[in-house]
């Protein structure tokens, strides 16, 4: 006659699944946000922790996620802060080197995660793959309201986006043989494209369209297109690591219309002084035309309203000289003939 024990049933834990990190900078109210949907993911909390690095070594942002590590049935959740350098690139260097699970998620703080994002993200890896890019989406106004600004059509451009950190799986292993990010970059651009063409280089990186983040629009004050024009000196980073590859899926050809409007502005200029007044006033009015031309281009799908079409008009001056300005600083800067 054989016994058969009788006590409760063996518990095995859940394995550590994936790591995710969410670099941030001074944002607790979107971090918050973007921290609500990652707790609330279908995924076993069991399976996957999240490590929020501090980037701005916020007093706020530490409380909100000891707040939130309190949650009961919550996934480890922890916040770290890099202790040299600033960056995104730092930060997430900081982010996965701490990652306990085989497979690094990367978002980002003003992201909103679909509740399966995790699920589908693990389920559409594959084992032979370096990496995976999610699917990014950008929520659209109301049919019925206006069009949008010249911003919001910019950040549609993330749904385009063949890989971007704010949505991107990446094995520990692929991150550890290619060092991470290169912590050149620092601020939120070209980072993400100069990890893809290193991983492309060694194996795949793949593709989920079920793997899907929300990207909102974030509210941004009066000429963000100006300040957006530094991020251009790092395309100069990114051109001279590779060269090729920026050419073809980059950017083909340089901005020559930009290089054209600061040449005849300059030469009018120089016109009025020592020149004809009548070549001053054809080259000023061949740069205006161009300039009227550019702004036109970005107000062809976007939102007339008399605040808007102003601003548009008046950064669309000011685009061609802070873009030609930040090219040639970063050709300089890495030492590379970048225009």
């Amino acid at each position: 006659m054989s016994m058969r024990s009788e006590g409760p049933p063996l518990q095995v834990p859940l394995p550590l699944l994936v790591s995710v990190v969410v670099p941030t900078y001074r944002r607790p109210a979107l971090l918050e946000r973007c921290l609500a949907a990652l707790l609330d993911q279908t995924l076993a909390t069991a399976c996957y922790e999240v490590l929020v690095v501090d980037d701005g070594h916020e007093d706020a942002v530490l409380r909100l996620v000891e707040r939130l590590a309190q949650r009961p049935g919550a996934p480890a959740l922890h916040c770290l802060r890099p202790s040299t350098g600033r960056g995104p690139a730092v930060a997430r260097n900081c982010g996965w080197r701490a990652a306990r699970a085989p497979l690094v998620a990367f978002t980002d703080d003003d992201t909103i995660a679909d509740r399966h994002w995790l699920h589908h993200g693990l389920v559409g890896m594959r084992p032979e793959w370096l990496a995976q890019a999610g699917r990014v989406r950008v929520p659209r106004r109301r049919a019925r309201e206006r069009p949008p600004t010249d911003h919001e059509l910019m950040t549609r451009g993330l749904e385009r986006a063949e890989f971007v950190t704010a949505n991107a799986f990446v094995w520990r292993a692929a991150l550890v043989l290619v060092g991470g990010f290169d912590e050149r970059f620092q601020r939120p651009w070209r980072e993400d494209a100069d990890l893809q063409f290193r991983l492309e280089a060694l194996g795949t990186v793949g593709r989920c369209e079920q793997a899907l983040v929300w990207h909102p629009v974030r509210r941004e004050s009066w000429g963000v297109s100006l300040r957006q024009q530094r991020n251009v000196f790092f395309d100069a980073l990114l051109y001279r690591k590779h060269p090729q590859l920026y050419r073809v899926r980059v950017r083909q050809r340089p901005p020559w219309d930009y290089y054209l409007i600061v040449a005849l502005t300059v030469l009018g200029a120089l016109l009025m002084s020592t020149g004809p007044a009548w070549g001053a006033a054809a080259a000023l009015a061949a740069a205006l035309a161009l300039v009227l031309a550019f702004a036109a281009r970005r107000l062809r799908h976007t939102a007339r309203t008399p605040s808007h079409v102003g601003e548009v008009l008046l950064t669309s001056a000011l685009i061609p000289f802070l873009s030609v300005y930040w090219r040639l600083r970063g050709a300089l800067h890495f030492k590379v003939l970048f225009l």
